[in-house]
């Protein structure tokens, strides 16, 4: 059998530090991945260009808010009703999985809103079994996604949950932001942290996790007004569609469209909504993920989240997993809002400059980290007859640059020290390597997609020149010492 992408990088990302199985020498826990030094800071890059983007380009507020929320928050924005999943149990084993997929996998049928009725009817009569012990299924129920804990001691308890998704944070904080931002709209918050899902059967690696890292922004908009400022900046770019209507008639073909046109003709409900899904897009392009592998894909109506008037998945084709959902630029209307105004008996409306109050509406970006990450390994993953090595983007690499004593002995290595730490001075991360033949260096620096290294050698103690090699074509060139930060940057 010949072995998947998926598991040859793993065991490079093994190797090298980028992520292992959590609780790894307790046979791991599934849906939870440890981050090494090399993947924590590839990660991070990750988060910055999206800060880049949101916060920096976009304007928006940046806001922190707790991973534990009470009850309250939960039934007002329905999570408690709709975050659920059907499940089915073996009568023997104990085995749990997903009572509509079973089904769907086996009968090959499709289960999108099937109910519990449906799906218990399809198992007991096809006599579907436990693919552990062979045994019959129970009947199915309802599984509510969220962690559960509580709060306090004796009678102060309350019932508390991790949240399913960071942004109800900036939900319960509308009032606090609306006046942060002069009570205009339209306004943007986002956080980046961690978000948790108690998913009953977490496979294909880092793709479904149980704890997750997000990053979602919410923009609240008068839903009489859903232009953009700046959407004449993005309508003439292309971009790839697959249409609900498509996959309704069956056909999966994206339709390349201008997003203005796509706008225009109804494809996408709004402005407001075809700017953040045009400017998402492009993210995942600037962090290296080729055109070709990249697709918006509009949820169907029985595949949207209850609080979703509409929604566009942002997809990443993997060789091993397929399309990969790793955002969604959802339409949330007045839900959570209103949800939040009428439990809580607070005023969680704006003004009209005239007079007048009514609900913002949102648009929200709603980007996993994990994926991505996942993503951008895969698609960066170069293997070559003589070399494997990662061809990460140069702004996301986990290290800039590599500084190499060519051998141990007269002042290379002290030359090398001083390159070194002359570029760590000016905020360029670097690594200093010292172990081995030149040859092993240069292959542990592509194998965690280090852009250039800089090899000091004989003629360093010269002329105060290095050799500096790039990553992609490994191509080589002496370049001068004092120049090295400035072209490195």
């Amino acid at each position: 059998m010949t072995e998947r992408k998926c598991d040859r990088i793993m065991r490079i990302a093994l190797q090298r530090g980028l992520m292992w199985p959590s609780s790894e020498i307790y046979n791991g826990l599934a849906g939870f991945f440890d981050y090494g030094p090399v993947g924590a800071r590839l990660k991070r890059n990750i988060e910055e260009e999206w800060r880049k983007l949101f916060i920096i380009k976009e304007g928006m507020f940046e806001i922190e808010t707790p991973t534990l929320m009470g009850e309250d928050v939960f039934t007002a924005s329905g999570h408690l009703d709709h975050f659920t999943d059907p499940l089915v149990e073996c009568a023997k084993c104990g085995e749990t999985y997903r009572a509509d997929h079973v089904v769907k996998n086996s009968l090959e049928v499709e289960t999108d809103g099937m109910g519990l009725k449906e799906l218990n009817k399809l198992i007991k009569d096809n006599k579907l079994q436990c693919k552990k012990c062979k045994q019959k299924l129970g009947d199915a129920w309802t599984f509510n996604l969220m962690f559960k804990t509580q709060t306090g001691a004796g009678k102060v308890k309350r019932n508390i949950y991790l949240r399913p998704e960071t942004a109800q944070g900036a939900f319960v904080s509308f009032q606090r932001l609306y006046q942060v931002a002069r009570k205009r709209l339209p306004f943007g918050a986002c956080q980046i942290g961690k978000a948790y899902r108690n998913e009953i059967s977490p496979r294909q690696g880092m793709i479904r996790l149980r704890e997750f890292s997000q990053a979602e922004a919410e923009i609240f908009f008068d839903p009489k007004d859903t232009s953009h400022p700046n959407f004449k900046a993005v309508k003439n770019d292309t971009m790839p569609f697959l249409s609900a209507d498509y996959q309704e008639q069956d056909r999966y073909e994206v339709l390349e469209m201008n997003v203005g046109d796509a706008v225009k003709k109804g494809v996408i409900g709004s402005e407001i909504h075809a700017y953040y899904l045009a400017i998402s897009e492009k993210f995942f392009e600037n962090l290296g993920i080729p055109r070709s592998a990249i697709r918006c894909r509009e949820q169907l109506k029985d595949e949207r989240a209850h609080y979703s008037s509409g929604t566009w998945d942002i997809e990443i084709k993997s060789e091993d997993f397929g399309w990969i959902e790793v955002a969604a630029i959802a339409n949330r209307t007045d839900y959570d809002l209103g949800g939040h105004s009428a439990l809580s008996k607070q005023d969680l409306s704006a003004v009209y400059e005239g007079g007048g109050k009514f609900t913002p509406h949102v648009i929200e970006a709603s980007f996993g980290i994990d994926r991505p990450f996942y993503c951008v390994v895969e698609h960066s993953f170069r293997e070559e007859e003589k070399r494997t090595y990662f061809a990460f983007d140069k702004k996301i690499s986990p290290v800039r640059a590599a500084v190499f004593p060519l051998v141990n002995k007269e002042k290379l290595p002290g030359i090398a020290d001083k390159v070194f730490n002359e570029l760590i001075e000016n905020n360029i991360l670097a690594q200093l390597d010292t172990k081995g033949s030149i040859g092993r260096r240069y292959a542990r620096s592509d194998e965690i997609g280090i852009p250039y290294c800089i090899t000091v050698d004989f003629d360093s103690q010269k002329d105060n020149t290095v050799t500096l090699r790039e990553r992609d074509t490994t191509k080589q060139k002496r370049v001068k010492i004092k120049d090295l930060v400035k072209l490195l940057k």
